[in-house]
Parts: structure tokens; sequence; C-alpha cells
């Protein structure tokens, strides 16, 4: 199982990015791919078109798939505005099966402004995809770690 980062140029200078943190603590699980609206990465387009990869995105619901069932997750690493902007202009994703993460607890992320009723940070939705792919040490390391973030950051803001 493999879980992509599809992150946005933007993303990488932030201090409140937490696709970092799944990237240092979840090892060869997680990849981070740097989204180019013109030249889209042909390895992750590929997996798409050959029934792969499926994206979580808000509002997502694939059919009689589980998100179980595919090799490789595709998560935006962006602001809700700018996950929205990459999903517009990439068409290939609207082509991958989609599934929309909830969780039984509210976001702990408090970070950022704008964030939607339910919605989850990077951190938080790896989580959730490594504890549906039994995953739970990477799960529980990487959530250890984004607490420890949590408390770092917010104290310095």
């Amino acid at each position: 199982m493999k879980i992509t980062l599809l992150t946005h140029q933007r993303e990488l200078h932030r201090k409140t990015n937490t696709g970092t943190l799944a990237l240092q603590q979840c090892g060869d699980m997680v990849e981070r791919v740097i989204w180019e609206r013109r030249h889209p990465s042909p390895a992750l387009r590929d997996s798409i078109e050959c029934g792969r990869a499926a994206l979580v995105y808000p509002g997502g619901e694939a059919t009689s798939a589980q998100m179980e069932d595919f090799e490789q997750v595709i998560l935006i690493d962006a602001t809700w505005q700018e996950a929205r902007k990459i999903y517009n202009h990439s068409p290939y994703l609207r082509a991958a099966p989609q599934f929309a993460l909830t969780s039984d607890a509210a976001s702990r992320y408090r970070l950022r402004r704008n964030q939607p009723e339910g919605g989850l940070c990077t951190a938080e939705c790896v989580i959730e995809i490594l504890r549906r792919h039994g995953e739970e040490c990477a799960a529980g390391r990487l959530e250890d770690a984004f607490a420890a973030f949590n408390q770092t950051v917010h104290s310095q803001t």
C-alpha cells in the first residue's frame, strides 16, 4: 500500500504542513509528488488509468469498491482552497475512484483558518488510511508525532 501526497508547491515551505510529518514517520508507505498543472506526474496518471489508485476527496464515494482495494491512495496536500484548485485543474484526478474520509472524532488541527466542518488535515487523513489498511504501528507513530507537532506549533502562534 502506498499513500501519495499530491502536494501544492506552497506547502513545501509552510511550518503548518502536516504532510511532512507523514513522510517522516511512515517510511516507504508515504511519498510526495509535487503538483504541476501543465506537467502532471506520468506515474500518477498511469496508476489512475490502470485502476491501481483512488483519490481521497470530500464528497467522493466510489460505488462497489473499497479504498482498501487499491494499491495506491492519493491525498491532495494543500490548503482547502488550493486543494479545490488542484482538483478542478487536474482532469486525471476526476477519473480516479473517489472516497471521502470520515472520522468519529473532530479534527485536532486548529492551525489554519477556513477548515470545513468534518475536515481532516493531511496527517489525520494518513492516520485514517493507515488504520483502514491495518497499519496500526505506523498510524500510532504518526498520531504521536502529530500530537507533539500540534502542541509545538500551537505554542509558537
